[in-house]
């Protein structure tokens, strides 16, 4: 049987940055993950990736006190049962004896569920949208911009859109939150006058706003066409207040990139609060659990707009008539590893994302950047 036989971690992280990207109430990381590769008998190899937005020393450690036992001699042709088994050590002694927090195993069970889907992409000569389904070959693919930064102004922020619009990007998400409504509405009327009428704007809050807040800025915003508007809500209780908002509003609502499991996202779809799922199959569920996502939310008319790694989740948009697009990061120092971490990104050209042939997850890891930003934190012994 061709079992898990070695085990690599990594540690990726991005240059300090001299510039910091704000969003409405925190800093986002130009990287911060964990990458898993995982090597079968045969030596067939994957690697799955996991994103933090906090210290990511907790998702590192368990690999320094036992984890990796709980994989090695596991089939990676049975993912199910690898993710349950990861998963379900939340609520264990031996999770709580070795301090592996949940937020921990959550991530490392993604990333270790990718490099099993990575792996059965190999095996089978597929990638793996045609394994999951194969809708379409290429998606629609936009950029997030428009970020806070100490020092920039509105006449910088109008040159950024102007360089995105043209290198040809077709979708535009700007970040709201941090500045009063009446700022938040110039900065974004700056980037719909930039893009024209016909370009797709959509709106991030981060989290940021109370309820009434939100149902202020929803009025103020509809002149402006939204494609959709993302996280709108302050994290206490935002999934009942969405649904409130949605009903107030012709805007789309998104979300789902800051729940911790799957279910978070079931009763966003339950509660009919949103019209695009953003789940990341990075921060939780893998394939495993994304694939079964995408395919609730085709069943109940909701879209799938996954959240950051485009070359990652393009694999499901591809797979499903639910799958709406991609969210990319062009700029470099806003994400070095979207630039520079494969040696065959797919191509990204006038708003769509052109997914690679190749088996797997059909993503060749640039030795030169494994170089540069990754640090080794574990192997196992050969």
């Amino acid at each position: 049987m061709d079992l898990i036989d070695h085990i690599e971690i990594y540690s990726l992280q991005g240059p300090e940055q001299k510039k910091p990207f704000w969003v409405s109430h925190f800093i986002v990381p130009n990287a911060n993950e964990l990458l898993i590769k995982i090597k079968t008998k045969d030596g067939v190899e994957g690697f799955g990736m996991a994103t933090s937005y906090t210290d990511i020393t907790p998702i590192l450690k368990p690999f320094t006190n036992g984890l990796a036992d709980h994989i090695m001699g596991m089939n990676p042709y049975q993912p199910e049962e690898i993710y349950n088994k990861l998963f379900n050590l939340t609520d264990t002694r031996i999770s709580n004896e070795k301090k592996w927090s949940r937020e921990s195993l959550i991530r490392i069970s993604s990333a270790v569920d990718i490099a099993c889907w990575d792996i059965i992409g190999k095996k089978a000569g597929l990638p793996l949208y045609q394994i999951f389904g194969g809708f379409r070959d290429k998606v629609p693919c936009y950029v997030t911009c428009a970020y806070y930064q100490d020092g920039k102004d509105n006449a910088q922020l109008k040159d950024e859109i102007q360089k995105l619009v043209a290198e040809g990007h077709q979708g535009f998400k700007g970040k709201v939150g941090g500045l009063s409504l009446e700022e938040d509405i110039k900065r974004m009327q700056i980037i719909r006058d930039v893009i024209g009428p016909d370009k797709d704007l959509m709106i991030d809050v981060n989290r940021a706003w109370d309820l009434k807040t939100a149902i202020q800025a929803c009025k103020l915003l509809e002149p402006l066409n939204p494609t959709w508007l993302e996280e709108p809500l302050r994290w206490a209780d935002d999934r009942r207040q969405t649904t409130l908002l949605a009903k107030q509003t012709s805007i789309p609502i998104s979300g789902g990139e800051s729940e911790i499991t799957s279910y978070g996202c079931r009763s966003f779809i339950e509660e009919g609060a949103i019209q695009i799922l953003q789940f990341d199959v990075t921060m939780f569920g893998g394939f495993t659990h994304g694939k079964k996502l995408t395919a609730l939310c085709e069943l109940n008319h909701v879209d799938v707009a996954p959240h950051h790694d485009c070359y990652i989740h393009a694999q499901l948009v591809a797979s499903s008539p639910a799958g709406r697009i991609v969210e990319s990061f062009p700029d470099p120092e806003r994400d070095p590893l979207q630039a520079e971490l494969f040696s065959n990104p797919p191509e990204i050209k006038n708003g769509w994302l052109t997914l690679n042939k190749e088996p797997g997850l059909g993503l060749t890891l640039s030795p030169s950047a494994m170089k540069k930003f990754g640090t080794l934190i574990y192997q196992s012994k050969k």
